[in-house]
């Protein structure tokens, strides 16, 4: 059942009882202006409007963004968290004398994305508000429970069912829930702020500006020059790359419109974080991409350690202490007294741990009868051949839009190929598919980057 009211002289304060699954409110162009809304969220809920004036309602609107795991309430609630002190995003004013009207929506269910898709857009600019950016089609939802399909299969992006909230100039999508009113407490966190210049983090920052560059101008072309994106490094990016690739990635992201700069974070809040020399960043999101350090379950275990605060290991991978234990990965380093150097936390390194480690296993230790417990006590009766040694096989890092570098020298004073540009964006992406465990996913990722390549990226959940 649908509600009708017209607000002459004001927003009158109206309450939605859970019995009224929707409530339509009329816009007229003429002076005083009055705004019109769909109600109609997935689950039952109670809604307030307050009173206000026209001109404030929504050139001051108050949004809070909404985890997806939770139903869409519209509640008269005023944030403590919207103090701050950074610059705000104006919102829409209210509609003049000779614009379209403007319809809002509130939901994006079975029904809000049927009105949506039939509503004429050359009458009417639309306004979509809702924790749900995507439609699911619920008959077949049940499939995806169990894996026959994949959720985003079922799921359709809003701005698919009505392509105007992406390119029409005064329609838009707001992935919120409507909480209030405040005039002056209101904030857009498009900044995203990446910690942290090793491959991790550029390849983050540069599969991000494309996503920007692409898709988001595509489809949310009114919010396409609020998002920004900054990555903090100390030193310099991609340290154990060549100098001449360093600098090709700098010059790539910088014109890919990533912005870089030098810095240690000193501090990090809820919204900003801080540098060791006072500059305030404010952000929307915060991505740390420093590297992998100890567990707290690995500082915890009474081993020897190594520097850095990782379990110490001989050259076989043995931790001295307990003869019957070996440590790998990202939380094993050998001891200072094995003159070797900690080696970084990398998947190759691992890899290599793994694969030499299982061969101790069958090769060695098994065929020796050093299987069972407390059998390698006497570990000095066992030969167990040479110790481990890593050989870097070379580095390799995307930087968006086609390109990435390839350095295949085996340290950073070798000499060796190195590379960029489009061909090297090739052999990257043929190395890591080689590299993915099983054919089937082999098949599935060479499938998504199809897809992605002809459709574009899917942003039903984004």
């Amino acid at each position: 059942m649908a509600l009708a009211r017209i607000a002459r002289t004001g927003l009158r304060r109206t309450r939605i009882s859970s019995s009224s699954p929707a409530s339509f409110f009329t816009l007229s162009e003429h002076s005083p202006v009055t705004t019109s809304s769909i109600l109609n969220p997935p689950r039952t809920a109670t809604s307030y409007y307050q009173t206000v004036n026209h001109a404030s309602f929504w050139s001051s609107r108050g949004f809070r963004g909404t985890p997806n795991h939770q139903f869409p309430s519209a509640e008269r609630i005023v944030d403590d968290h919207f103090e701050h002190n950074e610059p705000k995003r104006p919102g829409l004013e209210a509609t003049k004398r000779g614009e379209k009207p403007r319809v809002v929506v509130l939901g994006t269910g079975w029904a809000a994305c049927r009105f949506m898709k039939g509503l004429d857009t050359k009458i009417y600019d639309i306004v979509c508000i809702s924790p749900r950016n995507h439609m699911v089609f619920t008959p077949l939802l049940a499939s995806t429970c169990v894996g026959t399909l994949e959720f985003r299969s079922v799921a359709e992006p809003v701005n698919r069912i009505q392509p105007a909230l992406a390119s029409a100039p005064d329609s838009y999508f707001y992935l919120a829930s409507c909480l209030g009113i405040d005039t002056d407490k209101h904030e857009r966190l498009l900044h995203c702020v990446v910690i942290g210049g090793g491959p991790t983090g550029v390849e983050f920052s540069g599969e991000l500006s494309d996503f920007i560059g692409k898709d988001v101008r595509e489809r949310f072309s009114h919010v396409k020059d609020d998002i920004k994106v900054t990555l903090i490094e100390a030193n310099e990016i991609l340290s154990s790359f060549d100098v001449g690739l360093r600098q090709y990635a700098t010059n790539h992201l910088t014109k890919s419109g990533v912005r870089l700069m030098r810095g240690v974070v000193k501090e990090v809040h809820p919204k900003k974080i801080v540098l060791n020399d006072g500059t305030d960043v404010p952000y929307g999101l915060l991505v740390w991409s420093t590297g992998v350090g100890p567990s707290e379950f690995v500082k915890e275990l009474d081993l020897p350690k190594s520097p850095g605060g990782r379990i110490g290991v001989d050259g076989w991978l043995r931790v001295p202490s307990a003869p019957d234990v070996f440590a790998l990965g990202d939380c094993a380093g050998f001891l200072e007294e094995t003159g070797r150097p900690v080696l970084p936390a990398l998947a190759q390194v691992a890899e290599r741990q793994g694969k030499y480690l299982v061969g101790l296993f069958n090769d060695r230790i098994g065929k020796q009868n050093g299987g069972k417990a407390n059998a390698m006590a006497g570990k000095d009766d066992i030969p167990l051949g040479d110790p481990f040694v890593y050989k870097h096989m070379g580095s390799m890092a995307t930087v968006g839009r086609y390109k990435a570098l390839v350095d295949l020298r085996q340290s950073k004073d070798a000499k060796g190929l190195s590379m960029a540009g489009f061909l090297s964006w090739l052999i990257w992406r043929s190395a890591y598919l080689t590299r993915v465990v099983s054919w089937r996913n082999r098949f599935y990722v060479a499938v998504n980057w199809a897809t992605t390549f002809v459709f574009g990226r899917d942003n039903s959940r984004i």
